[in-house]
């Protein structure tokens, strides 16, 4: 008589099941896809929305910026 058969597990308690890993691999995996996916629409929502709303034109500022540059 074992120790895991005093605690009530047996060996096949133990036994690394591929095919469960795997399923539990991937759903964490589009999980992590998922949330960064949702984070990225967010802030590009918040701040397409911030920048719009304060009438910001950063490509026009980078564009007039880089001009001016070449004007000298």
């Amino acid at each position: 008589m074992g120790l895991t058969d005093l605690m009530g597990f047996s060996d096949n308690d133990f036994v690394y099941n591929q095919q469960r890993a795997h399923s539990a691999d991937v759903f964490f995996l589009k999980m992590r896809a998922w949330f960064w996916g949702s984070c990225a629409t967010l802030s590009a929502l918040l701040i397409g929305n911030i920048l719009g709303v304060f009438d910001i034109n950063i490509m026009g500022w980078i564009i007039d910026s880089i001009k001016g540059l070449f004007k000298h």
